[in-house]
């Protein structure tokens, strides 16, 4: 489900109602959030304003806004709005939708079909909507929380146009929140009411961009808090446990951000697979982008794994492209697998050490000819300039292994360690710079 999923039949709302349906905007002026998507000039901006929407999908997290920027579609567009879920809805019932629609076209209003969860119906029920979505009538919004492109069928997809909302910002939802501070009609204005600067911000912080969330919970802190002198007072205490949710010292840019990091990585350098999955969960639970700890782990897995285990960094580089494909919350388990397998892998720097000297020596020393025989033959004229000639090709020698220098000037950047599997490239190269490159 979905922000403010319930459409409004009354132009006025019940107080019982709760506070995220309340203040469910009416006019995409009021619709908070999706800049990408409805600022001047955007293609879905042009086609509410000119009413020539085809039929779309919106899929993003819950509580961004796609029942709630539906509705406000069927509003702007003057069109009946028509919500069916696919959890609860049948074939039958999406045919009596269609037949409603047509009898209302008749009379000159168009219906807009709101499927919520639209990733839930099978291929024989997203096969009937589309003779009539392919003919503009009913059209079709689709919701849901699922990549469209993996759980609906082509044929549905190739007719709709696919918009994917965002988590709204921390400013967009404390703007949001004091919104429906300041509002005496649809909101708390009634209240006397004073929510500290730290408790509107933590609420915007912990909602992880749900508008619905953080609603419900200022709802939930103020009319449950016992006023003192007339004056409702909603403190950060008070918020974290609106909202069911411990607030952590964990400020991105700042000390606590950096120190967990730190605290992270030194951890999984240490082999220590219990303190890394502890930082690793409080990272997660004070809302750090997945992004920023995904990177770091590509990074430890090459710098302080390295050969010694070569498959740490098809594990991270796993978890990462895991955890951006199916997001939070289930993506912590992918990345605790990965933490806890790099922090129990044997660890070598020696891959790490390697680029930094032969960066120093780039960026410092006399530049290095490419020896003669090295140099590119393909193309016209090189032979006259000797480039190629005498170079031994490894595979016609036995080993797959012939003297012949690679570096104008002796050096020796990578020295592999006995950790795990890298002892056996040290014995390789041992063996080899002994055979073909004695010092």
């Amino acid at each position: 489900m979905d922000l403010f999923e319930q459409e409004p039949k009354k132009s006025t709302v019940s107080a019982n109602e709760p506070l995220s349906v309340r203040r469910w905007p009416a006019t995409l002026a009021e619709y908070a959030g999706q800049r990408h998507l409805l600022g001047p000039g955007k293609l879905l901006t042009r086609a509410i304003e000119s009413d020539r929407l085809s039929s779309v999908v919106f899929y993003g997290p819950p509580g961004t806004g796609k029942t709630t920027l539906a509705n406000v579609i069927a509003r702007e567009t003057k069109a009946h709005f028509e919500p069916l879920n696919a959890v609860t809805s049948n074939v039958a019932e999406i045919r009596k939708a269609i037949v409603d629609a047509k009898r209302r076209l008749a009379t000159g209003k168009k219906t807009i079909l709101f499927i919520d969860e639209i990733h839930r119906f099978n291929k024989a029920q997203q096969d009937v909507l589309m003779p009539d979505v392919e003919r503009g009538n009913p059209i079709l919004i689709g919701a849901t929380t699922h990549n469209p492109f993996f759980s609906i069928v082509p044929a549905l997809l190739s007719r709709s146009l696919v918009f994917e909302l965002k988590p709204l910002s921390e400013d967009e939802l404390t703007s949001v929140l004091n919104r429906a501070i300041g509002d005496s009609e649809r909101g708390l204005g009634k209240i006397k009411l004073e929510v500290d600067a730290d408790a509107l911000a933590f609420l915007a912080k912990v909602s992880d961009g749900d508008a619905r969330r953080a609603l419900n919970a200022l709802e939930l802190a103020a009319v449950t808090t016992k006023p003192e002198n007339g004056t409702v007072r909603v403190t950060r205490p008070i918020a974290e446990e609106s909202i069911q949710k411990k607030a952590v010292v964990y400020d991105h840019d700042e000390d606590a951000h950096y120190d967990t990091a730190s605290a992270f990585i030194k951890s999984m350098r240490g082999s220590d697979p219990d303190a890394a999955i502890y930082y690793l969960a409080k990272m997660l639970y004070a809302g750090e982008d997945v992004r920023f700890i995904t990177r770091r782990l590509v990074i430890f897995a090459a710098e302080d794994v390295g050969n010694a285990d070569p498959q740490a960094i098809v594990v991270a580089v796993a978890a990462m492209q895991a955890a951006d494909f199916i997001g939070m919350p289930e993506a912590q388990i992918p990345l605790a697998q990965a933490v806890t397998y790099l922090a129990c892998s044997p660890k070598s720097n020696a891959a790490y050490k390697a680029i930094g000297a032969a960066w120093e020596d780039v960026a410092t020393g006399k530049t290095l000819e490419v020896p003669e025989h090295l140099k590119d033959t393909h193309y016209s004229g090189a032979a006259r300039l000797g480039h190629g000639k005498g170079y031994k090709y490894p595979h016609d020698y036995e080993g797959h292994v012939v003297d012949q220098e690679y570096l104008s000037s002796r050096k020796r950047y990578y020295e592999p360690t006995e950790q795990g599997y890298e002892k056996n490239f040290k014995r390789y190269l041992d063996a080899l710079r002994q055979q073909t490159r004695p010092t």
